[in-house]
């Protein structure tokens, strides 16, 4: 079977999402209403640095290995704390095995869940292009225009959302746990309401993980200051039915028969497996398209990493569950969206469509059901890289049953 059935997207470089760090988003062809949100209290992120079909490619490629996105991302790393000040840096650096890790990301908007480390709004434009300078060198090309395109999508809400609340939309935290290096084990987070990467690096033991991974959209679609429509959960939305398409009408029955699982973003999490259609009922063609879907989460550095993640998965494959509720067509035009959790012994991941708009209205614009998902993937078997274990969260949670956040 493919190992690592990617695809390369149309990416543009640091220089072009830099540039434009500190300028909101004109122009909403796709709604109106007026911006609610402070210049100062969020960070505005180009979106041509995103999924766009017409975006200008950049001659920059990602690290082909795990060695080079280590070299490459602790580089990056050193880069940016030389920029800082002294308490800047004392307030970004933690130790590797801090259990803050596991309680300061969440997918609550950051007035509900403190996160760790340093504010990008609070930054000078050197320091947040440095800071973005250290996502772009971990994340391959194609994950790195997704995670932009999530944060114009909270951009795009905290311009022009009618809440008053909006405007912490666009406020993202960087941290270090451990200090970067490319030969001792040290951990990245990253992330906001929409997002959340916890990336361990880890040279000695040849490894870059992603256990526990945030990553929401909302909305699914808006259109860009140029005009452009942006969907960054376009590849995920078209994998997912790729494998749903894929099914029998039989195995499509006992796929949406099963029973949807969630753990919270930030919380414990038993790693129900719950009831659907497991990988050993699949031939190997849909076996290779379930990987392809899972790989937007497992996926997001370099190939060889990829590829050495979802051969682990594939090896425990057969005892995964899949489970999967509401529309069985990719048209976001009607119904509220899917929801599908995919539970095995070495991988989690849950996709669930939020019923409602929480506070994120714009005109003509769908911010509810397929226009507002929360996703997470965790590793039952090495969240954390095995640095620390999952603290129960003290403040807002997501819960369980399907309403994990806002």
């Amino acid at each position: 079977m493919t190992s690592n059935p990617r695809r390369i997207r149309p990416f543009v470089s640091l220089a072009a999402t830099a540039a434009l760090l500190s300028v909101a988003l004109t122009g909403c062809a796709v709604g109106t209403a007026t911006s609610t949100a402070s210049p100062t209290t969020s960070v505005a992120v180009s979106q041509e640095a995103t999924t766009s079909t017409t975006a200008t490619v950049s001659t920059s490629t990602s690290a082909a290995t795990t060695s080079e996105t280590i070299t490459s991302t602790a580089a990056a790393a050193e880069a940016f704390l030389a920029t800082l000040t002294e308490e800047q840096r004392e307030a970004v650096l933690s130790a590797y095995d801090d259990e803050t890790k596991t309680t300061s990301w969440s997918n609550f908007p950051v007035t509900f869940v403190d996160r760790a480390g340093l504010n990008l709004a609070d930054l000078t434009d050197e320091q947040r292009t440095a800071a973005l300078a250290v996502l772009e060198a971990l994340l391959s090309d194609e994950a790195y225009a997704t995670v932009t395109g999530i944060m114009g999508g909270d951009q795009y809400l905290s311009d022009y959302s009618s809440s008053g609340d909006a405007d912490v939309l666009g406020q993202y935290y960087i941290a270090f746990f451990g200090d970067p290096s490319d030969t001792d084990a040290w951990s990245l987070q990253f992330g906001g309401h929409h997002l959340g990467i916890n990336a361990d690096l880890d040279e000695a033991a040849g490894t870059v993980t992603f256990a526990p991974t945030h990553l929401g959209v909302q909305p699914a679609v808006y259109t860009d200051a140029s005009g452009t429509e942006v969907q960054p959960f376009d590849a995920i939305c078209t994998d997912a039915f790729a494998f749903f398409d894929s099914l029998s009408a039989e195995q499509q029955a006992t796929l949406t028969s099963g029973d949807v699982t969630m753990c919270a973003p930030g919380d414990t999490c038993d790693f129900e497996s719950g009831s659907g259609l497991t990988g050993a009922d699949l031939t190997d063609e849909q076996k290779d398209l379930l990987l392809a879907l899972m790989a937007n989460w497992v996926g997001m550095a370099d190939e060889e990493t990829t590829a050495a993640a979802l051969t682990e998965i594939e090896a425990t494959l057969d005892e995964t569950v899949i489970a999967w509720s509401g529309e069985t067509t990719y048209d976001m035009t009607t119904g509220n969206g899917i929801d599908f959790s995919i539970s095995g012994p070495d991988v989690y991941i849950a996709f669930q469509a939020q019923q409602g708009s929480a506070g994120a209205d714009v005109d003509g614009v769908t911010t509810s059901g397929w226009g507002h998902v929360h996703t997470i993937y965790r590793d039952p078997s090495n969240d954390y890289a095995g640095s620390v274990t999952q603290q129960a969260s003290t403040g807002m949670s997501g819960g369980p049953g399907g309403t994990p956040g806002s």
